[in-house]
């Protein structure tokens, strides 16, 4: 290996620390936001009916993605009917998770339904990291990853009996 080449190496991870240092503080928002729009959403479902909730935020949210793709440019990418099947579940997912996440907050509340739904992706995260599903690189289950789970559980019990 070259000694520019090896400077480029030592370069760049500096930069994706920094940027794992960024993007940390982001997600922690983005999380608090699913609370608000659980708190949001569990009203307006009452309301209007949980699925015509569901089908308002995602319309707001289709809106507005079509002004960001609409002003931030062309992007040339490969075509929906080019990509493997399996990549689009997620269109499935996200609407199941938001009619549940409409039912579950008004009767057990901000607090649990967020839990119970961190616990799910939690346990559910370290599982696709483990196995290395859907093309993620592999992160052996470990004792802190064992025990991290076993606190989230630990808190959905102490929110579910306070």
């Amino acid at each position: 290996m070259q000694a520019s080449s090896v400077e480029g190496v030592a370069q760049a991870r500096p930069k994706r620390n920094i940027l794992k240092l960024l993007l940390l503080p982001l997600v922690i928002l983005a999380g608090m936001g699913l609370s608000m729009e659980a708190g949001l959403l569990g009203p307006l479902g009452e309301q209007v009916g949980h699925l015509w909730a569901t089908l308002s935020i995602f319309g707001v949210g289709s809106a507005l993605l079509f002004l960001l793709l609409f002003f931030s440019g062309a992007r040339k990418g490969p075509a929906l009917s080019e990509l493997p099947r399996w990549q689009l579940i997620g269109g499935f997912l996200g609407p199941i998770y938001v009619v549940v996440l409409t039912l579950a907050t008004p009767h057990i509340g901000i607090a649990m339904t967020m839990i119970a739904i961190l616990s799910g992706q939690v346990g559910k995260s370290v599982l696709i990291d483990h196995f290395g599903w859907f093309g993620t690189a592999r992160k052996r289950v470990n004792s802190e990853r064992w025990i991290a789970l076993a606190l989230i559980v630990v808190a959905l019990v102490l929110i579910a009996r306070g």
